[in-house]
């Protein structure tokens, strides 16, 4: 067995594509106008659980999102926050919106020990925290701010692709919609008394994800297949996803949790052939057609 990519890792420096080989793990930083291009091989054998390789070595479909065998996936979702298993995890949590491009913003928690690493895989372009505390009262403040705000504590990852090619050039007029539902937040009563108030701090994401002044989308890539490949210029990248120029093709996305678990060789877009993959329009794939494997 060779190298299998694990899929998309973001800090605040930037995102990382990860690699394993049975035990060895290396990553390869995302560079902005840089080539990239790739060829898959063989079958695609289960991404394993949270960098544990799969004990049976499953063969997964290449249209799944999260790249488990049904038992990996059990295991994944039973050590999960966002599925609301875990409830006694004593570390600080902190409540935040994220907000994805116009009309866009959701509410959700994440470990304060994560930072904004949780923001950046979601793709959130503006993000600000709005407390920290206990995880049954951020959990609490969730769902207090999701009612009361009527903001979704979920956002298609479909729709946030459709809306980055509307995102405001000012990095003020981003903030906005933040701004003024932090505003109404922190005037609601009934906030938990061990729930720690934040100042309101936009972080804007729009240089991290390289999204300034990029090409609209054209399409996304539906699934990889043995011998399919990939190859183009990346212009940007936001959450699982990167962006890629791929000549007559256009700007196509390539949702990075499709590649999980797919041994890769390299090509170029003069040798590799271009994309010999499915390709979806991108208007053809709907709001709906992705709720982030209906957790986020």
């Amino acid at each position: 067995m060779g190298w299998r990519c694990g899929g998309l890792r973001w800090s605040p420096d930037g995102g990382e594509l990860v690699w394993r080989d049975g035990g060895r793990e290396r990553r390869s930083a995302l560079v902005y106008g840089r080539e990239l291009g790739f060829r898959a091989v063989g079958e695609r054998h289960c991404a394993g659980v949270r960098g544990q390789p799969c004990p049976l070595g499953a063969v997964v479909s290449g249209r799944s999102a999260g790249g488990q065998c049904p038992d990996c996936a059990r295991l994944d979702r039973s050590r999960s926050v966002a599925a609301d298993t875990v409830a006694d995890d004593p570390q600080p949590y902190t409540v935040y919106l994220a907000w994805f491009g116009p009309g866009m913003v959701k509410v959700g928690i994440t470990a304060e020990a994560r930072g904004s690493a949780r923001l950046l895989e979601q793709g959130a372009v503006v993000f600000t925290r709005l407390g920290r505390g206990p995880l049954m009262a951020a959990r609490r403040t969730e769902e207090l701010l999701r009612t009361a705000l009527g903001v979704p504590d979920r956002v298609p990852y479909a729709a946030k692709r459709a809306v980055r090619a509307t995102l405001p050039t000012e990095e003020a007029e981003r903030a906005q919609e933040v701004r003024e539902l932090y505003g109404r937040a922190v005037a609601l009563a009934g906030w938990p008394e061990s729930l720690e108030r934040a100042d309101l701090e936009p972080v804007d994401h729009l240089t991290v994800f390289g999204l300034a002044g990029t090409p609209p989308v054209t399409g996304v890539i539906g699934e990889l297949v043995d011998g399919g490949r990939v190859a183009g210029r990346l212009v940007a990248a936001a959450g699982p996803d990167l962006h890629l120029e791929c000549g007559d093709s256009g700007v196509l996305v390539l949702d990075t949790r499709l590649v999980r678990g797919w041994e890769l060789t390299g090509v170029t877009p003069t040798t590799g052939g271009g994309v010999t993959v499915p390709v979806r329009d991108l208007a053809s794939t709907g709001t709906s057609a992705s709720v982030q494997d209906g957790l986020f």
